[in-house]
């Protein structure tokens, strides 16, 4: 580490030659302590303590901390040590009356760990086990801290240590070799640091209780027909997972072109196609789906979602009232109004429910769908002039 050379460097050069050197040598601390280091300086350097000064960071302290121990030797008391500024020490630095470095220390002043938490893992089309957690406490110790997740089978495993920490999350390891499935996993995360350590929860779970896959492909997202309130959407089911016996579930989430508030279907099911309802015609929609599956080779837990899809889009036709510019006269008898009113009031109804997928709900929607274009049809060909 580059910091922790250049802030150490100082130290080891101004001690070559043992003209001078500074008790005690980078110490470790807890925030709130107080030190009092001494600096030392060989007599046939010729130096009076009292000539000496300190700095910390390259701030100079003031003097009325020193202590002039002897004609070679001048103490500096630091209380309430605040936290170090950077992982790789404070520099403590004893300079001669013309400014001279003479000897340097590095400080260490943070916290202890804290117990880790929110320990989570997940299988990745059961080809690893990715585990994650959050510090604990505030989650800095500002000081170096170490987290090394373990493992082992829970009745007669050999403890281990993940080693794949290459994952852009902080906090995070992933487990590639020798996993084992049907088989319970007892694992947990261990902090240490120079002031001490401290032991995570033991969480314990078997493989295929854990397992993610890969957000479905090949989604497509189609029109169905001119039915101008509906869009078809399909999927494939994840290919990894081709070979294991489990029940996928889906969901489909989507969203108008201008909006960020997206709306989720939950009862899709295990199908790999879906029709979208109740939509507004000639608007773009954005849709994704995810997968998960649930109980490989039996598992009863709930299953991970996939991350979503890539969104797709598609738009829904423009509607054929709109376009033809035909409207209801207002010399039309009562009783067409008060049927348009029920049918308007109905279809809002079966709208409401025919948001899913089940086949019952949207062969009524269709029906009424086709009745309601047959209907405006009629009374455009009515109301049209003619030549």
């Amino acid at each position: 580490n580059l910091r922790i050379a250049f802030a150490c460097l100082l130290k080891l050069v101004s001690q070559a030659g043992n003209v001078a050197i500074i008790y005690p040598q980078d110490p470790v601390l807890r925030m709130g302590s107080n030190l009092t280091a001494s600096c030392w300086v060989h007599p046939d350097l010729g130096v009076h303590a009292s000539s000496l000064f300190w700095t910390l960071n390259g701030q100079q302290l003031p003097s009325s901390l020193y202590r002039v121990l002897s004609p070679t030797n001048l103490s500096v008391t630091l209380a309430g040590l605040n936290a170090s500024r950077q992982t790789s020490g404070d520099n403590l630095v004893c300079h001669n009356h013309k400014g001279h470095i003479l000897a340097g220390s590095c400080l260490y002043v943070g916290m202890p760990p804290e117990k880790p938490v929110n320990l989570t893992c997940w299988s990745r089309n059961t080809k690893d086990l990715t585990c994650s957690w959050a510090p604990g406490g505030k989650g800095e110790t500002n000081i170096s801290t170490q987290y090394t997740l373990k493992y082992k089978l829970r009745w007669y495993g050999k403890e281990k240590e993940c080693e794949d920490y290459t994952h852009t999350q902080p906090y995070s390891c992933s487990i590639t070799r020798d996993l084992h499935l049907f088989t319970p996993y007892e694992i947990w995360v261990e902090a240490s640091n120079q002031l001490g350590r401290a032991t995570s929860d033991v969480i314990t779970l078997d493989i295929l209780d854990v397992v993610t896959t890969d957000p479905p492909a090949g989604v497509t997202v189609s029109r169905l027909g001119q039915l101008e309130d509906q869009l078809s959407v399909r999927w494939d089911a994840p290919p990894a997972l081709k070979d294991f016996l489990f029940q996928a579930k889906y969901q489909i989430r989507y969203r108008l072109e201008d909006s960020q508030d997206w709306k989720v279907m939950d009862d899709v099911g295990n199908q790999t196609s879906c029709r979208l309802a109740g939509l507004r015609p000639g608007t773009v929609y954005f849709v994704q789906v995810r997968c998960n599956p649930v109980g490989i080779y039996g598992s009863r837990k709930a299953g991970i979602w996939s991350e979503w899809s890539h969104p797709t889009a598609a738009s829904t036709p423009h509607s054929e009232r709109l376009m033809s510019g035909s409207c209801d006269s207002k010399s039309s008898g009562d009783s067409n109004s008060t049927l348009r009113r029920e049918l308007k009031q109905f279809f809002g109804w079966v709208r409401k429910h025919a948001y899913g997928c089940s086949s019952m709900s949207m062969k009524l929607y269709d029906q009424w769908r086709v009745l309601m274009q047959k209907s405006h049809k009629a009374r455009n060909q009515v109301g049209s002039p003619r030549g």
